[in-house]
């Protein structure tokens, strides 16, 4: 039934109340600006380009070049949003305490991609975003194509033979699903350094738990062919749920307030597009492709019963982590797990008060996090 999802939108009703997150104040400029108006809006260059995928998704992709006072072509990093998120998580907060415009500003060659079905990413070659076929996808089609096409447009633009790339806990997700199956794909990666890492989220805390209260009702449909196109297309939320998700955040942050209580009410609300993959990352405890539930269907995707696990230790890129000791999705015994897997584990940083968006949104991810990536490029590029 739906009953877990009506409390937790009373949870968000009664956090905005406390918080006066809904009363009229004065706005923000750039609460209704998309990404290349965030970027003008602070003085920087930005080119976008459209990155049509192998099964026809268009997604958008913003450069900032370099920074306010220099041209000359600097390493290329690639950042990579996590769930339900987009390309402007890099850049909500000022340039000096946001991660697009702090790399930019640092020298380099900052590149902000969308994954598939996000508030900019909803056009396709010949599918409607409302037809259930535009929906059909999991985390395995984000993998597949949304990444390589990403990873090979930037690569051949730039002419850079490898980038870094930054993923925050969904765009982690992905690189250790991309870079241990596509070794081609691998290559291209110099440092892959992760924030938030998730793979798997058997011990994922909070209300965030709350979809498993979906699991009845959306078990008949998630073992359809479609993937929850009508929760999908009916519970998206729009940039202003993004812009509610963060001013609560910032606020907490602003005020010393521990974080952990509020950040998953606003993450879980901002999407269920693909809540089956969710519910069966919990329920398993595993990283693996979509289980359909079926040994039939299975056979039928993979070519064997059940589905195919992503083998992180196959994933030989150097990466570099951090981590949060109060991260209510990327659980430090989830992230534990991680660890063991990986076997070209460079860096791991624990950071003991963090919950799962500091890493990105953060008022002092500069000091704890921004800095260090600089210092591994820079490091790197001198070797």
């Amino acid at each position: 039934n739906m009953w877990g999802l009506l409390r937790t939108i009373y949870l968000v009703y009664m956090f905005g109340s406390i918080f006066c997150i809904f009363k009229q104040k004065p706005r923000n400029p750039e609460a209704n600006m998309n990404v290349s108006e965030i970027i003008s809006f602070w003085g920087y260059v930005y080119e976008e380009y459209e990155v049509v995928t192998e099964d026809g998704y268009i997604l958008p992709l913003y450069r900032i070049p370099h920074g306010k006072n220099e041209s000359i072509s600097k390493p290329v990093v690639y950042l990579q949003h996590g769930w339900t998120l987009s390309a402007s998580i890099w850049l909500v907060n000022p340039p000096k305490s946001s991660l697009g415009f702090f790399l930019a500003d640092a020298g380099f060659d900052v590149w902000m991609g969308n994954s598939r079905g996000n508030i900019y990413a909803k056009k396709h070659v010949y599918l409607d975003s409302n037809s259930e076929e535009f929906w059909a996808f999991s985390y395995d089609e984000l993998i597949k194509y949304d990444l390589p096409a990403t990873i090979d447009f930037i690569v051949n633009k730039t002419g850079q033979k490898q980038i870094y790339y930054v993923g925050h806990s969904q765009g982690a997700l992905l690189a250790f699903g991309a870079f241990s199956t596509n070794t081609q794909l691998a290559q291209k990666i110099k440092i892959n350094f992760s924030l938030g890492p998730v793979a798997t989220i058997k011990h994922s805390k909070g209300v965030i738990r709350s979809i498993a209260f979906l699991e009845k009702t959306t078990t008949k449909v998630c073992n359809t062919t479609s993937m929850v196109p009508e929760t999908a297309t009916h519970l998206e939320f729009s940039k202003q749920g993004s812009a509610v998700f963060t001013a609560v955040s910032l606020m907490a942050i602003k005020k010393g307030i521990n974080k952990a209580p509020l950040s998953p009410v606003l993450f879980l609300l901002k999407g269920f597009v693909m809540v089956c993959f969710i519910i069966q990352g919990m329920r398993t405890g595993i990283f693996q492709a979509y289980d359909w539930e079926s040994p039939f269907l299975n056979m039928l995707h993979y070519g064997q019963p059940t589905p195919p696990q992503y083998k992180i230790k196959d994933m030989k890129v150097p990466t570099a982590m951090w981590s949060g000791g109060e991260d209510f999705l990327a659980d430090p015994i989830d992230v534990g797990q991680l660890v063991a897997d990986l076997s070209n584990l460079i860096y791991h940083k624990k950071i003991p008060e963090y919950s799962h968006m500091d890493f990105v949104i953060g008022l002092d991810a500069p000091n704890k996090v921004f800095n260090e990536i600089v210092a591994f490029i820079n490091e790197d590029q001198s070797s």
